[in-house]
C-alpha cells in the first residue's frame, strides 16, 4: 500500500477549530470495566487486546452491543467512530456499526455505516458523526439539503451510549475480529451569525478553500486551457475504434449494431463492427445543476439580474418526492453550472461544450455516454450511448417504494404508455447503431418476494391487478372454503375477497403471494420485451436497474432483458451474480464515491476519505467489474457533482467526475484514465489479482 498525501484542505472564516487527537473508547480485554456487552444471535471471546466475533443467521441483525458503563461519551470534538475489523469468514463480510445517543433507534438519533470486507482482510469500519466536517457552533435552519453544516438536531454527539456491531439479515453465519475502537478526526466548528452567505458567485462553498478552487473569471479561463493540454498530450487509448471497441482484439460477426456474445468465458458487448466492446461510462452527461432558490436566497453571495446575461440560468422546478420542497408545488432554481459555462465557453456555449464531452470522454479513456444523459449531446453520434425509456401508467395502490408505487402490469394503460413513450425514439434513437440499447424505469420498488401481490390485496376491487391476482386464486381453489382452508382465512365468497383490502396471515398466504408476485414481475418484462423487440430490434434491453431487489424478480429480469442491469452503490462488485447462477450479462447503471475534502456538504451514497482514496475505490470497482465474467459495463453516476445546495430532492453529493465549475477532479480523472487505456488487456487477460490492495484502508 502506498502512503496517502495529506493534502491541506480547509481554511475555516468566521471559524474556530478545535483540534482532536484519536481518543480509545473501548479496551478489549477481559474482565474490562468500559461497559457491559450483549450478543444477538453470537457469541464473542476476548484476547490480546480483540474480540473474535462468530455470529448466526437466524436473526435479522446478529452482532454485539457495546453498552457505555457510567458517563455517556462526548464525542462532538471528533469527525469519526472508527472500529479495526479483520474477516476470518470465508466468504465476503459486510459488516455495519451504527452509534447512538440515549434516543438511538436506528433511524433517528443514530448514525450507521457498512463496508464489504474480503476473506482474510483486514478494514477500517468508520461511522462519521455529522454530515460534513463543518459543525455550526449553533443550530441554524438549513433546508432543501441531505448534508449540511448544521448543529445536529437529531444526534447528540455528546451523549454517545451505544454502539452496534452487526450484520444486516445474513444468509449465512460468519466470524470476524475487532479492535481500536476510537473517536477520531478533527470538528471545524463555524460560527452561526457569520455563515450566511455560504455560497459564492461560482456555487462554492465560501468559508473554506481548497486546490483548484476557481475564484476569478480568470481562473476559469486557466482551468480550461491547462485541460486542452491535457487531452491534447492524451487523446484517446490506442487501438480503439470509432465506437471504442477493441481494434487489436478478435474480429467476430459484425451485425451493424450493438449485441452481446460469450467470448473465452467472458460475456461481452459486441460493437457494430464486431470488435469486443466494455461499456466504460459516466451518467449525467449534460450542463445542468440547478438548484432551489426559493425560501432561501439569502443563502446566496450572488444572484444575478434575471434579465441579464445569466438570465436563462433561471427556471422553475416542482420535482421533489423527498426533502423539504416536497408537496410544495413549483419553486424557483439557479443553475451555477450553466452560469459557469457561459462565463468559460461564452454565451452560445452549447454546440461546442456537447463536442468537448464527447472528447472528455475519449480522453478519460471512456467509450459510453450512459444513463439519464441529454440527447442534444449524445445524438451528435461521436460516443455510444444508452438511452432510457420512463413513462408512467396506472399503479398498483397497494404497493410502495422509494421513488413510488409500483405500475398495474395487468392494466392494458401499461402497455398502450410504453408503446406511446416508444414511439417517441423512432428517427432518433431507434435503429441507431451508436446506441447500445434502453433502460426502462429506474430503481423500481420491488420489495420483497410476496409484496407486489400483497400490494395487489390492499388495493381497491377495481384494480387490474387485483382482478387478476382473483382470477388466479379461483383457478386454482375454485372453492373459497378451500383457499381459507389454506390461508386460514373465513372470507365469506370471491366476492367478499374482492372487497377486502385486509392482510392475510402471510405465512400461510406466503405460496400464493410468492407465485402470484412472479407473474408480475414476469408481466412487466414480458410486456416490455414484446414491445421494444417489435419497434427496436436492433437495440438492446438493458432492464429497469435494480437498486433493491428479490430473487424473483431478478430471476424474471433475466428471463427477457438482454442484458440486467443493477445500480450498485458497493465498494466492490467482483463477486455480483445472479441468483441460481443464471448466466446472462449484467451491466452496472449507477456507482459512485465521494469525499468532502473539495467544499461539498455530502459525500454521497459510498464515502471516502480524500480524493486519492475516491480515486482508489474508482480503480478498485472498475478493476473489480472487469474480472467479473458477467459484468459488461459500468456507468459512473454523475458527470458533474450536483449543486451545494442540492437538487429537488436534496441530494447534494460530491460525485461528479467535475465540479460545479467544470472543472476535472484529476485524481479521479487519472483513475479512469488508468483503467480506460488498459481497459481491453485487462478484461480480456484477466488478472485474478488486484492491481493495488488499496480498496480496504479505510478513512
Amino acid at each position: 500500500m502506498r502512503n496517502y498525501r495529506f493534502i491541506l484542505i480547509v481554511l475555516c472564516i468566521s471559524a474556530f477549530t478545535t483540534a482532536a487527537a484519536a481518543r480509545e473508547l473501548w479496551q478489549f480485554i477481559p474482565g474490562n470495566q468500559t461497559g457491559d456487552i450483549t450478543a444477538t444471535d453470537a457469541t464473542y471471546s476476548i484476547a490480546d487486546g480483540a474480540m473474535a466475533i462468530k455470529t448466526g443467521n437466524q436473526k435479522d441483525w446478529p452482532g454485539v452491543t457495546l453498552h457505555v458503563k457510567g458517563d455517556n461519551w462526548d464525542l462532538s470534538k471528533f469527525r469519526y467512530v472508527k472500529l479495526d475489523v479483520q474477516n476470518t469468514s470465508s466468504k465476503i463480510l459486510t459488516l455495519a456499526m451504527r452509534i447512538d445517543d440515549p434516543q438511538g433507534n436506528g433511524s433517528k438519533h443514530s448514525r450507521t455505516q457498512s463496508i464489504d470486507i474480503p476473506v482474510g482482510k483486514t478494514a477500517v469500519l468508520d461511522v462519521p458523526l455529522n454530515d460534513s466536517p463543518w459543525v455550526l457552533d449553533k443550530p441554524l435552519e438549513l433546508v432543501g439539503m441531505r448534508g449540511n453544516p448544521t448543529a445536529n438536531e437529531n444526534f447528540d454527539t455528546k451523549q454517545i451510549c451505544r454502539v452496534y456491531i452487526f450484520l444486516n439479515k445474513p444468509n449465512d453465519k460468519f466470524s470476524f475480529k475487532i479492535s481500536n475502537l476510537r473517536a477520531a478526526g478533527e470538528v471545524q466548528f463555524l460560527d452561526s451569525k457569520t455563515f450566511i452567505p455560504f455560497v459564492d458567485e461560482f456555487g462554492q462553498f465560501i468559508h473554506c478553500d481548497w486546490p483548484g478552487k476557481i475564484k476569478s473569471e480568470a481562473g476559469l479561463f486557466k482551468a480550461k486551457q491547462s485541460e486542452a493540454m491535457e487531452m491534447a498530450i492524451q487523446p484517446s487509448p490506442g487501438k480503439w475504434n470509432k465506437y471504442g471497441g477493441w481494434l487489436a482484439g478478435p474480429k467476430l460477426t459484425a451485425s451493424g449494431y450493438f449485441r452481446v456474445q460469450k467470448v473465452k468465458g467472458q460475456w461481452w458487448l459486441v460493437d457494430p463492427d464486431g470488435y469486443l466492446f466494455w461499456s466504460h461510462g459516466v451518467d449525467c452527461v449534460g450542463t445542468g445543476a440547478a438548484s432551489p432558490i426559493s425560501d432561501r436566497e439569502n443563502y446566496f453571495k450572488w444572484l444575478p439580474d434575471q434579465k441579464g446575461k445569466f438570465a436563462d440560468c433561471y427556471s422553475t422546478g416542482s420535482w421533489a418526492p423527498h426533502g423539504y420542497y416536497a408537496g410544495k408545488g413549483k419553486y424557483r432554481t439557479f443553475d451555477f453550472s450553466q452560469s459557469n459555462l457561459k462565463r468559460k465557453y461564452g454565451d452560445d456555449y452549447f454546440d461546442d461544450y456537447a463536442l468537448l464531452c464527447h472528447q472528455r470522454l475519449r480522453s478519460w479513456g471512456m467509450n459510453t455516454i450512459a444513463n439519464w444523459s441529454d440527447a442534444r449531446i449524445y445524438l451528435k453520434k461521436k460516443t455510444p450511448y444508452t438511452a432510457t425509456l420512463h413513462f408512467t401508467s396506472k399503479v398498483i395502490e397497494g404497493s410502495q417504494g422509494y421513488w413510488g408505487k409500483f405500475y398495474d402490469v395487468f392494466d392494458p394503460e401499461f402497455r398502450s404508455a410504453l408503446k406511446q413513450r416508444i414511439a417517441r425514439e423512432k428517427a432518433k434513437t431507434i435503429d441507431d447503431p451508436w446506441c447500445i440499447g434502453f433502460y426502462v424505469h429506474n430503481e423500481l420498488g420491488w420489495g420483497d418476494d410476496t409484496s407486489l401481490a400483497l400490494a395487489a390485496l390492499l388495493s381497491p376491487k377495481d384494480q387490474a391487478a387485483k382482478k387478476k391476482f382473483m382470477a388466479v386464486l379461483q383457478e386454482k381453489y375454485i372453492d373459497i372454503d378451500k383457499l381459507n382452508k389454506v390461508w386460514g382465512s373465513d372470507y365469506a365468497s370471491w366476492d367478499a375477497l374482492l372487497e377486502s383490502q385486509a392482510r392475510p396471515d402471510l405465512a400461510k398466504s406466503r405460496e400464493d403471494l410468492n407465485d402470484f408476485y412472479r407473474q408480475v414481475a414476469e408481466q412487466y418484462f414480458k410486456i416490455i420485451k414484446e414491445e421494444l423487440k417489435l419497434a427496436a430490434p436492433n437495440q438492446l434491453y438493458l432492464g429497469c436497474r435494480f437498486a433493491w431487489v428479490n430473487d424473483t424478480a431478478a430471476i424474471a429480469a433475466a428471463k427477457y432483458c438482454d442484458i440486467i442491469s443493477y445500480n450498485r452503490y458497493k465498494r466492490t462488485v467482483s463477486d455480483l451474480r445472479l441468483p441460481d447462477n443464471i448466466d446472462k450479462p449484467l451491466i452496472i447503471g449507477e456507482f459512485h464515491f465521494g469525499t468532502l475534502d473539495r467544499g461539498m456538504f455530502h459525500t454521497g451514497l459510498v464515502p471516502c476519505k480524500d480524493q486519492d482514496d475516491r480515486a482508489d475505490h474508482y480503480r478498485n470497482y472498475v478493476y473489480g467489474a472487469l474480472r467479473n465474467p458477467d459484468i459488461v459495463g459500468t456507468g459512473w453516476f454523475q458527470f458533474r457533482s450536483q449543486a451545494l445546495t442540492g437538487r429537488g430532492d436534496g441530494e447534494n453529493y460530491q460525485i461528479g467526475l467535475l465540479d460545479i465549475c467544470d472543472s476535472p477532479y484529476p485524481e479521479t480523472i487519472k483513475a479512469v484514465r488508468d483503467i480506460g487505456y488498459d481497459l481491453y488487456n485487462y478484461r480480456y487477460n484477466v488478472r485474478q489479482v488486484e492491481p493495488a490492495d488499496n480498496l480496504h484502508k479505510g478513512h
